[in-house]
């Protein structure tokens, strides 16, 4: 009884405790499903720990501690082995400690700190791929054979080999902690529970947590099962790796009380004593690859097969982790909630299984707290998850039938009145447009503007392609619309001043209306003509008009190198990743307020777009934007193939699927698609082909190469596609491949030179992140939808 009094006293002292009768008040679903559990032999007995809004406001012990080979009651003050929450409690705090003192990178190789790890193909595999489980390593070292000792557990760590390659899959291993264990320790020059007791349980006041327990916490601890010589293990570790390795490791090893690990959660939700608020924040939100169907933080599950412990009804955006003894810990910092479970069910003679029990009582918690979420959390919540949050890790926005009114249409629909009509005194407008600005019944946006009344359609500006989109060419020069009459200024040509209007050109207007479907990336030629007018019509005072229209790959993805500064050209209009996310209209916002242009600008917003709706959930006509851009699957596949064109291969320009293949005449396409799909790349396959193109790159030239095949647009990221496809023409044809000509729209250096290298390209991919990051924080300011 005096050990319960004093590790309470302790507890109160760092975190507030509901008082003693409110404890439990309106809980009853929770005892009657713990008591159930006992009573139905699925664990021996638990203790549940609840917090919210800053206060414990549920701690009970239910059944035995001990059922063999004595029987103990269950103690709220019991001492737990903690199995794999050593993972995200010990070894993920103290490797984010490191990150946070720069002494660590999360997208550095692990053998630029361990050399040895560089062993068998893992040389390039990053501090984060094993904290998120994408590094294609095993679930755990071999146990089949005897071995023990740190000494020997280093050694078959560092010549493990990977099952997978990195970044592909998510594969749960534990050999990814004892790794970064090592890492710390190397690092450190501390042994890990030196470390951890030093820099995070000692700050913390848990004083109930450390690894090797001493032998006065034995009568409180939790005893797990018979070990493989018959004896009950308690105050061992049951994990058999780190039971191996001396009871230090990386992915087990620890014990701790709940009372412990209430003060821990509390600590990731309001404090600042461990970890800065920015290093919490990005350790438990998403951090694998972008597109990857299971979503981990950084040690933290957040969206995976693993997640059962968050129930149905606490948020994803959540995070936790569970262990293979029985325990879990689940943290909302939505609705400022924790839900602790320490059970040690595998006792005496193994699991009966608790993912249930955690499940429901995740939801039981929700359920009876009325948990309640803000507007401003919504929106964090949409930031972590995408659209829609039925499916598992929501960013794999699925479709719907849409029905999308683009900007014309809410133009029409207003009676112009943005335009601001008079019969009188008729608004004289210059319209940018092509074949692509129509409205929902098929009528030209130039038809629609030359009949309303109130304005007079004075003038059309055509971009590259054209009025029509037909153009494949630069000399485009003047003309007269049929239909209209109105005189046609061509704003493409060999030229910077060609692309641009001409003073004269807008002397006679009184407003400037844009309408121009996009294709969402940056060396899309119409989004610096979208630029170049925001200059004409601020130089000239004119206002200026966005008809906003869908980005047909998504609003939801935001991929691929950001432009270097400095380095502005007609294919690459400012500092903007490949694929940045944005409709028309938003980048419209961003160009005028981020380069300072200060344009009268009005941006006429779409009515029933989703950031996650793909062109195929608009309910809306596919015209083609450009006389090569044929198919919504090329418009996916344009990030990706379209980057890297301007080397000396084809991608299919003067065949029937332009951007859907990639080809030489020195390419031999088997080897090529070998090469390739032996890297599983995300939502990709690609099949060897041979094809003749009638126009541009190899004309009436037979070429080998691959036909890219989308299997998942979801899980695709096109520029690292890109990058996956130079690096093998680089790696397969040094001699042939002029791999220096990416750059030409890339306009990255430090990813041409990254290529060049030999980096792989997934590592090539991490380090867009920081900077796509830090786009993402300007993106937003601007987002319409």
């Amino acid at each position: 009884m005096r050990c319960v009094t004093c590790c309470a006293s302790l507890l109160a002292a760092v975190i507030a405790i509901a008082p003693a009768e409110a404890q439990g008040a309106g809980f009853a679903a929770i005892d009657a499903m713990m008591q159930e559990a006992v009573a139905n032999g699925n664990i021996p007995g638990a203790v549940v720990l609840i917090g919210h809004d800053g206060k414990v406001v549920y701690r009970k012990a239910f059944g035995e501690r001990s059922l063999e080979p004595t029987r103990e009651p269950m103690t709220v003050d019991t001492i737990f082995d903690l199995a794999s929450l050593t993972k995200c409690v010990a070894t993920t705090t103290a490797v984010m400690q490191l990150v946070q003192e720069g002494r660590v990178r999360l997208n550095a190789s692990v053998a630029s700190y361990l050399p040895d790890f560089a062993q068998n193909g893992k040389a390039e595999i990053t501090v984060r791929e094993l904290m998120t489980h994408y590094s294609g390593l095993a679930p755990d070292l071999d146990l089949k054979t005897p071995w023990e000792g740190r000494a020997t557990a280093y050694t078959m760590v560092m010549q493990a080999k990977p099952l997978n390659p990195p970044g592909t899959r998510f594969v749960y291993s534990d050999i990814n902690y004892e790794t970064l264990g090592f890492l710390v320790e190397k690092l450190t020059g501390m042994t890990l529970d030196e470390y951890t007791s030093r820099n995070v349980f000692a700050p913390l006041g848990m004083k109930e947590t450390r690894f090797l327990p001493p032998q006065d916490w034995l009568a409180r601890i939790a005893p797990t099962q018979y070990d493989e010589h018959g004896t009950m293990l308690r105050g061992v570790v049951h994990d058999p790796t780190a039971r191996r390795m001396g009871g230090v490791a990386g992915h087990a090893g620890l014990f701790s009380t709940a009372d412990d690990l209430a003060i821990f959660a509390q600590e990731l939700l309001s404090g600042t004593k461990i970890l800065s608020r920015p290093v919490i924040e990005k350790m438990t939100t998403p951090q694998g690859p972008p597109l990857a169907a299971s979503l981990r933080g950084l040690g933290w599950d957040i969206d995976t097969s693993f997640s059962t412990n968050r129930g149905e009804l606490l948020p994803v955006g959540s995070f936790g982790h569970t262990g293979f003894t029985g325990t879990s810990l689940w943290i909302d910092p939505t609705t400022n909630t924790y839900v602790i479970m320490l059970t040690n069910a595998v006792h005496p003679r193994g699991s009966k299984g608790v993912t249930d029990l955690r499940g429901r009582l995740a939801t039981a918690v929700a359920s009876t707290l009325d948990l309640t979420v803000s507007e401003q959390e919504k929106l964090r919540l949409a930031r972590i998850t995408g659209y829609n949050e039925s499916i598992m890790a929501a960013r794999r926005v699925g479709g719907r039938n849409g029905d999308v009114r683009a900007g014309i249409d809410v133009l029409e629909s207003d009676g112009f009145r943005e335009l601001h009509p008079d019969v009188a005194h008729p608004v004289r407008v210059g319209l940018v447009t092509n074949q692509t600005g129509i409205d929902a019944r098929g009528e030209r946006t130039a038809d629609v503007l030359a009949h309303a009344p109130g304005i007079q359609l004075a003038g059309i500006f055509s971009p590259e392609h054209g009025i029509g989109g037909k153009l494949d060419t630069t000399q485009i020069g003047n003309s007269r619309d049929e239909a209209t009459g109105a005189p046609i200024y061509s704003v493409y040509g060999d030229s910077d001043t060609k692309r641009r209007p001409t003073p004269e050109e807008l002397a006679g207007l009184d407003a400037i209306v844009y309408d121009i479907q996009d294709i969402g990336v940056r060396f899309y030629t119409y989004e610096s003509t979208l630029g170049y007018f925001l200059e004409a019509a601020a130089k000239a005072g004119k206002p200026i008009y966005v008809l906003d229209r869908p980005n047909p790959i998504g609003g939801a993805y935001v991929q691929g190198p950001i432009a270097d500064g400095g380095r502005e050209s007609f294919v690459s209009y400012w500092q903007t990743p490949v694929r940045h996310g944005m409709t028309v209209g938003e980048l419209a916002q961003m160009f005028n307020a981020g380069r300072g242009i200060g344009a009268k600008l009005t941006v006429v917003a779409m009515r029933g777009w989703m950031r996650g709706d793909w062109f195929d959930s608009t309910g809306r006509l596919w015209i083609d934007p450009s006389p090569n851009m044929r198919s919504l699957t090329e418009a996916t596949l344009y990030p990706g193939i379209g980057m890297i064109e301007a080397t000396n291969i084809s991608v299919g320009r003067g065949t029937d699927t332009p951007f859907e293949l990639v080809g030489a005449p020195w390419i031999d396409g088997v080897t090529l698609a070998r090469e390739l799909n032996a890297r599983e790349i995300g939502g990709v396959r690609f099949v060897a082909v041979s094809f003749t193109p009638n126009a541009a790159t190899y004309a009436n030239q037979k070429c080998g190469g691959v036909n890219v095949v989308i299997t998942d647009r979801s899980a695709l990221d096109a520029p690292e596609l890109g990058i996956e496809i130079v690096a093998a023409l680089h790696r397969l044809y040094p001699v042939e491949y002029e791999v220096q000509k990416l750059d030409m729209l890339v306009r990255n250096k430090a990813t041409l030179d990254a290529v060049v290298a030999g980096a792989d390209p997934r590592r090539i991919e991490e380090d867009w992140q920081e900077a796509i990051d830090g786009f993402e924080k300007i993106r937003a300011r601007y987002l319409l939808y």
